[in-house]
């Protein structure tokens, strides 16, 4: 069983930045792919970016591309979200997600997520 802990979480002004750690236990070897999500209030889940070592493959929303960058060295270490220029559209619950099965384009196939950290931009 894979559990996943979400930390970092804030809150930060217009413009400044946030570094989101996910500590990850479990069947860590298996995991294929991990990403961010995030949820504003009243809206979706949506797509912030993943990441597949064995590929060395990123992928970005497009809303954050360039701001934002996932990161992690090996399946021991935690994932880690860094997150600059934030704006308020940022305010959310941002969750790490794990998945399990081969590489989709990193937007789906998660079988695993965490609790959520909260992220709240001020203007």
């Amino acid at each position: 069983q894979v559990h996943l802990v979400e930390s970092g979480g804030g809150l930060v002004q217009a413009g400044g930045s946030l570094r989101l750690s996910c500590a990850h236990s479990g069947r860590r070897f298996s995991t294929t792919t991990m990403g961010w999500f995030r949820q504003a209030p009243g809206k979706e889940r949506e797509f912030v970016a993943a990441i597949s070592w064995i590929l060395d493959n990123t992928v970005y929303a497009d809303s954050v591309k360039g701001r934002f960058t996932i990161s992690r060295d090996n399946p021991k270490n935690p994932l880690y979200l860094q997150m600059n220029g934030l704006n308020v559209d940022g305010t959310a619950v941002d969750c790490c997600a794990a998945s399990h099965v081969a590489w989709s384009g990193g937007t789906a196939g998660y079988d695993c997520w965490g609790q959520g950290a909260q992220v709240a931009v001020s203007s």
